[in-house]
């Protein structure tokens, strides 16, 4: 095991609901081991309120989440990722900055809640939560350090390829974390 702390990017086009959450879950279940930023090719400036008030009903603290640019962190003073995970399919389609240290990225594709009619949007959120929180559950669940990088990536592929988040899935959401 080693002290390593591995820094993460999640991507997704608004950067307000599913990147956000993935940001926070990583967070919280990387228990220091890793660090998780979040951001968007077009912005939509604020945190959408339903992934707030889900965040906050599990006791997520929420005062640092922004939508943000990922030109943000593409400055020199930027933070060097090694791993970069689309979870929107506009994103992973789209054209990304260069990213000093040649991190690996895979796409982990989940359905847009925000897309749900107002009324289904708590389900549509929890239900991506969970989709979230298995494959990170999945990735911090992988030996990083003794894998060599075209193992590493095949399973980050393979994490992401799951059926589970996408839009020809139905499934009960759960409140628990």
């Amino acid at each position: 095991m080693t002290d390593r702390i591995y820094n993460v990017l999640f991507l997704c086009t608004g950067n307000s609901a599913r990147s956000i959450l993935a940001e926070a879950l990583l967070n919280r279940m990387g228990e220091g081991r890793f660090r998780a930023w979040s951001a968007g090719s077009f912005p939509k400036g604020e945190v959408h309120p339903e992934a707030l008030r889900l965040l906050s009903r599990l006791g997520f603290d929420t005062t640092d989440l922004a939508s943000k640019s990922w030109d943000a962190f593409a400055e020199p003073d930027a933070p060097e990722f090694h791993f970069i995970f689309t979870v929107c399919d506009d994103a992973a389609g789209e054209t990304c900055p260069i990213w000093p240290g040649h991190p690996m990225a895979a796409h982990w594709g989940i359905e847009d809640p925000a897309r749900a009619v107002p009324g289904d949007q708590p389900e549509a959120f929890q239900l991506a939560f969970n989709y979230l929180r298995r494959r990170i559950s999945l990735f911090l669940a992988l030996p990083i350090e003794s894998l060599d990088r075209m193992t590493m990536r095949r399973r980050l592929v393979d994490i992401g390829a799951r059926s589970e988040g996408g839009s020809a899935v139905a499934a009960a959401a759960t409140d628990e974390f």
